[in-house]
């Protein structure tokens, strides 16, 4: 038996990113809750470790140390509570995708609603709120069919139901009526490419992350595509790159949305869209 403090701190010492003491810690923690099951709290009462092969741990640090991160080493994510499967093929939920989601439960919503979820990845915000909304009629998209393996997955392990579609809203008209669509799809330029971190440009998928000649381009197309598939009092969100927020909120009022406002994050950046 292993003491889970000291190992923690062992740990700690073996990882060699350029990251500050918190971020360091904070990758450990995921490592030991997910080899260990331990918490942080009991890796702080120094709560004793079930044998191991320290081998094991060796190639988990090897690899976070090759700038791989490690919701990818691991296998797996945390999103509003709950943990997600995740791989190459898809992005890493992030914290503040969770806000999207929140919106959408602020929204005064039929109980039956149909939602659409265009660009799903790991289904993260599709599940999600086929999981919150139980009454709700919830369809994902994405024109990968790794994604949409990895998401299906997702769904079965948290059983609940999305139906999931092959689909690409660059080239084809969004299939059915909705209630509400929502979407995070790829809006990062490629001046922003150049001051990305190692671990994103080299192990997220770029097809989800970037729209290199021009960031606005998956917006003009839902705009367009969610004017025709909406219901009556229809809203679409969109999360947005923060540089483009008026750009973005233009495109939606030249498309025909009647009120359209812009949701700041807690760092104040511009992060969401919301069009009625």
């Amino acid at each position: 038996m292993s003491n889970s403090k000291v190992l923690f701190q062992e740990l700690i010492k073996a990882i060699r990113l350029p990251e500050d003491r918190e971020e360091i810690e904070s990758i450990v923690y995921l490592i030991m809750e997910h080899e260990f099951s331990l918490t942080r709290s009991d890796i702080m009462a120094g709560k004793e470790v079930t044998p191991y092969q320290r081998q094991s741990l060796e190639k988990i640090i090897l690899r976070i140390n090759d700038n791989e991160p490690v919701q990818y080493v691991l296998g797996e994510t945390h999103f509003f509570r709950r943990k997600f499967t995740v791989n190459h093929s898809v992005l890493i939920p992030r914290q503040e995708t969770e806000l999207l989601v929140r919106e959408i439960l602020n929204l005064d919503l039929p109980i039956n609603s149909k939602i659409l979820d265009i660009g799903t990845g790991s289904g993260c915000i599709a599940i999600t709120l086929a999981l919150e909304l139980i009454a709700a009629q919830v369809t994902a998209t994405d024109i990968s069919k790794e994604a949409l393996t990895v998401a299906q997955h997702n769904a079965d392990t948290l059983k609940t139901h999305v139906t999931l579609l092959h689909h690409d809203i660059l080239s084809a008209a969004i299939p059915g009526s909705y209630d509400v669509i929502v979407s995070n799809p790829p809006y990062i330029s490629a001046e922003e490419k150049n001051k990305m971190k190692k671990n994103v440009l080299d192990y997220e998928p770029h097809l989800a992350l970037f729209s290199e000649h021009d960031p606005l381009l998956f917006y003009r197309r839902i705009a367009v595509n969610s004017r025709k598939a909406l219901n009556k009092n229809g809203t679409v969100l969109v999360e947005i790159n923060e540089h483009f927020g008026n750009e973005t909120l233009s495109i939606f009022q030249s498309a025909g949305f009647s009120t359209c406002e812009i949701v700041k994050d807690l760092q104040n950046k511009d992060r969401i869209l919301i069009a009625k």
